[in-house]
């Protein structure tokens, strides 16, 4: 072979070599070096995703903390763009990746940004910039009072942390409470327990269900009557699990949810769900509804919902003529052992994109670090049940006089959402954090699917025997792809060999590669004769 082959050999081997990789991982996402000094003579334009529930006061709370901001660094304009719901920022941010038109700033959740990071450098590693002198938490640099990470609730920053690196910063936190129509438990003959029970939940749930020989419940007079609705069946199971002490997901994504203890507890919600007792969000609707209009007795939402909830609701969302007037008790959520309670923390958290320009970044992170001064984040926790995510600003006057309020109004200091703040605050060492991995939303709505599906099949008049929950096992295993996902951590884990079909068509790629080749070499040693 005359030595002007071997380009042409190089050259083909080259483009064979990717046909023979026999594994398949997640990308890795690219470290982010932190400017020496942020560039004050050029201006940025950063985009800036948040969620705001139809609440006027959040959308004006944001253009103040814009606003406010831009005056400390006149050259970065923050365009916002609001959403109604999570699940669209995420689906948007999905569809962004495939297009390089993320956002800079996005408000959204850690599960989600766990599935961002399945792109390559799509999101930001944060450690290098918040541990800058300069310009990191607390920075010597920068035109405001930012906290320091050790102002951060330990707890909440660690929800952020994943693969070893931090990828955000906490915005907001609540957990889950049950409002409680205190009125109806009375007439029914009960009186709250200090820390409410699921057995006692269950007990007055089912005592609720009488009727009169005209069919009408006893406790209420009405024709509908679901004692104990509850909104997110994710966290339901998730928490009973928990508290249970068995398994839901490791640390590192392996998936313990389908186990004897589930089955235990889908039966437990199977025989109330048979008598009328119990429903959920997604088959009923909005719990705050039916608790309003005396309907519901146990009604499990967010603390962050809390303005929905009571007779005094300041967004009550029915007519005057439905909504039924009673004492409203605000608990935590329902315990096996009352002794050592424990229920989710969650909340929304801010993430950066990765842009070209460092400098662009570091406008981001500036804008970012800016939504966890004192004054954004009581502002923004006073419009619901949400707490500031740092210490710093929960042991503000500003924040402590309002919490000091409750009561004096129906809006501003509405009794209940200072109440179900209050309820976090005095629980944060009972509260715990899921772990965060490529497939932490999907498990997620894993754990949810089972009770909604054990629900709708009993109201259809479906058995829910052993056969029933382990076909109903493999069925969502399927549907949420956690047979495929229950390996894998953070996405970034080797995924294996590839399937064998793939390495099929590998190997023919390969060998049509190989004859192009020989028939490249003949072809020259013919002409060169």
């Amino acid at each position: 072979m005359k030595s002007h082959t071997k380009p042409l050999l190089l050259l083909t081997l080259t483009a064979c070599l990717p046909l023979f990789a026999g594994c398949h991982g997640s990308k890795e996402q690219t470290s982010f070096s932190v400017p020496e000094a942020f560039d004050t003579s050029k201006d940025y334009e950063i985009t800036f995703w948040a969620k705001n529930d139809t609440n006027k006061t959040q959308t004006d709370i944001y253009k103040k903390a814009i606003s406010d901001f831009q005056e400390l660094y006149p050259n970065i304009t923050v365009n916002i763009r609001l959403y109604t719901d999570y699940g669209k920022i995420y689906n948007d941010v999905i569809t962004n990746i495939a297009t390089d038109t993320t956002p800079d700033v996005c408000i959204t959740y850690p599960d989600h940004i766990a599935t961002y990071l399945t792109g390559q450098g799509t999101v930001v590693p944060l450690d290098d910039l918040i541990a800058d002198q300069n310009y990191g938490l607390g920075g010597s640099e920068l035109a405001f009072d930012s906290p320091s990470s050790d102002e951060i609730i330990p707890k909440f920053l660690d929800e952020c942390s994943f693969d070893g690196h931090y990828y955000a910063l906490p915005f907001m936190r609540s957990t889950e409470a049950c409002y409680i129509n205190k009125t109806y438990v009375e007439a029914l003959g009960y009186t709250l327990p200090e820390t409410l029970t699921w057995d006692f939940v269950w007990e007055v749930s089912e005592a609720a269900m009488k009727k009169d020989s005209d069919g009408k419940f006893l406790i209420n007079g009405q024709d509908v009557m679901i004692p104990f609705i509850y909104k997110s069946t994710d966290n339901m199971m998730i928490q009973m699990l928990k508290q249970k002490g068995a398994g839901y997901s490791t640390s590192d994504g392996e998936i313990d949810l389908f186990n004897d203890t589930t089955k235990e507890l889908l039966n437990t919600i199977a025989a109330h769900a048979k008598t009328g007792a119990f429903s959920t969000f997604k088959i009923s609707s909005y719990p705050a509804n039916f608790l309003n209009a005396g309907q519901c007795i146990f009604a499990v939402d967010s603390t962050a919902g809390s303005t929905w909830m009571g007779t005094n609701a300041p967004l009550c969302d029915i007519s005057d003529s439905a909504l039924v007037d009673f004492d409203t008790e605000v608990m935590t959520i329902p315990q096996f052992d009352p002794d050592h309670p424990s229920m989710i923390s969650q909340g929304p958290s801010i993430c950066i994109f990765n842009k070209k320009d460092p400098q662009e970044v570091l406008a981001s992170w500036l804008f970012t670090q800016y939504l966890l001064t004192n004054d954004v984040q009581t502002a923004y926790s006073e419009t619901e049940g949400y707490v500031p995510v740092t210490s710093k600003a929960q042991n503000s006057d500003q924040y402590q006089d309002y919490l000091s309020r409750a009561g004096e109004d129906n809006n501003a200091h509405y009794k209940i959402k200072i109440q179900a703040s209050r309820l976090l605050l005095n629980n944060m060492a009972n509260t715990f954090i899921t772990p965060v991995f490529n497939g932490s939303a999907s498990l997620r709505d894993a754990a949810g699917q089972l009770i909604e599906t054990v629900t709708k099949s009993v109201r259809r008049k479906q058995e829910v025997n052993n056969d029933f929950i382990k076909k109903l096992y493999s069925d969502v295993s399927s549907l949420y792809h956690l047979d495929q996902a229950n390996s894998t951590s953070g996405g970034k884990k080797d995924l294996g060999p590839l399937p064998g079909t793939a390495m099929l068509l590998l190997g023919s790629l390969a060998a049509a590669w190989i004859l192009i080749l020989i028939y490249l070499l003949l072809r020259h040693f013919c002409k060169s004769k």
